[in-house]
């Protein structure tokens, strides 16, 4: 539907140094109802601007050089948005009689942000990739049950070749037996696309240490071979 046309501007500067290439990007974009202001370095998100709290938030943790200017920067979101929503209309009205393409996402991945401990709390992320327009509706379930509790997901990101990139997470404590699933819902796809996850812990392998046995146990053999045929060689002699 064209009401729910999203532009979103991405621009990328390299910055280069005397041994270091670095990537310094900036996105602008905006809907009807929802906009987003973002400075990134190296695929590290170094500053937004909250517009529900009207503010600019520097997400990376103290230990890190921040970004070093932000006075004034989110008054200079609130007029990037301005701009971008007056261009939003501008290419409504130019594209109003353009079909809008359609591509279904590429990819779907479901797996754990930590190693699975049961009973221990953990995230399930669903990473979607390669859609076009965003966003992407995102739904999950625990035992073939809806659930809504304890999930989020971002803003689309958008990448270099124009698709976007959504990430949807699921709280949870995993239980023996327990499965979930991630489904996603595009106006590219005729029905939901759905990646399945089982709750198995992980056990430590005994591969390794079995091997080593192995191999300690043939090391000896070898040495009491060896003595044997040099006894018997000096009684020989």
């Amino acid at each position: 539907m064209i009401s729910k046309f999203l532009v979103f501007v991405l621009s990328c500067v390299l910055c280069v140094s005397a041994d270091v290439l670095h990537d310094d990007f900036a996105i602008n974009g905006c809907s009807d109802t929802d906009g987003e202001v973002m400075y990134g370095l190296d695929n590290e998100e170094t500053w937004y601007a909250d517009f529900i709290n009207s503010r600019g938030e520097e997400p990376q943790p103290s230990f890190i050089d921040h970004i070093g200017r932000s006075e004034g920067m989110f008054e200079e979101a609130l007029e990037g948005q301005r701009v971008c929503k007056r261009n939003l209309g501008l290419r409504r009205e130019a594209m109003a009689e353009i079909p809008l393409e359609n591509n279904p996402p590429s990819s779907l991945l479901i797996y754990t942000r930590d190693h699975v401990e049961l009973g221990e709390k953990n995230t399930l992320i669903c990473y979607v990739t390669g859609f076009y327009p965003a966003p992407v509706k995102v739904s999950w379930t625990k035992n073939g049950r809806n659930t809504t509790e304890g999930t989020s997901i971002n803003v689309p990101h958008p990448s270099r070749d124009g698709s976007f990139t959504q990430i949807s997470r699921l709280q949870f404590v995993p239980e023996q037996g327990d499965i979930y699933s991630c489904s996603v819902e595009h106006p590219a796809l005729n029905q939901p696309l759905t990646r399945i996850w089982e709750v198995e812990e992980q056990q430590p392998s005994v591969g390794p240490a079995v091997f080593c046995g192995l191999g300690l146990t043939v090391g000896l053999l070898g040495v009491a071979a060896g003595t044997f045929f040099l006894v018997k060689g000096n009684e020989c002699s």
